[in-house]
């Protein structure tokens, strides 16, 4: 028997639509917190709108780590895409994945460099991942900054295939999400 769980139907199972739907939303909520609060400068406190964008950074990086352990763990429901979308689809996701993995966790580096505190729900310590000062830390702000556009552009992509092939292939690709 594999160790990896396979899927009896044509849909996703509901623990990995929770978890799609919870990155959305977090997502979402971080983009609209990044654009809203001030710009950071050298004597900037994480208060207000950069700490909940800290708090929410850090429920993301919790979320996509558990969302790796269950993909991992559990095959996708059988797809029919020919050999070309296929391939454009397992290389989006895998680079939707990775910039989610990544963004956060150069933005958790930065606020390090910064000695802000980060905390999973506002409560629970997360350990500094770069020390106090570090220029390298410090400049991931501006990386994670630019990243953060990358990401956006392949949430766009991701949205739109699903919509394409919805509307225009007329295949049951977005229902295997939708549940």
């Amino acid at each position: 028997m594999s160790a990896v769980a396979r899927y009896d139907s044509e849909t996703y199972g509901r623990v990995a639509r929770f978890l799609h739907w919870l990155v959305v939303v977090l997502i979402a909520a971080q983009f609209v917190v990044g654009w809203t609060m001030p710009d950071i400068h050298r004597d900037t406190q994480p208060v207000g709108l950069i700490a909940w964008h800290l708090i929410i950074g850090t429920a993301l990086i919790l979320a996509m780590a558990v969302r790796v352990v269950w993909r991992l763990t559990h095959r996708p429901p059988p797809g029919d895409l020919p050999p070309l979308l296929d391939t454009v689809s397992r290389a989006t996701h895998f680079l939707l994945y990775a910039a989610l993995i990544v963004v956060p966790l150069l933005g958790w580096a930065n606020a390090s460099s910064r000695d802000w505190a980060s905390t999973l729900s506002g409560a629970l310590p997360l350990p500094p991942i770069a020390a106090t000062g570090s220029n390298v830390a410090h400049e991931m702000g501006d990386v994670h900054g630019v990243l953060a556009w990358v990401l956006l552009a392949l949430i766009v992509m991701h949205v739109g295939a699903a919509l394409f092939h919805r509307f225009v292939r007329k295949d049951k690709v977005l229902e295997r999400m939708m549940g």
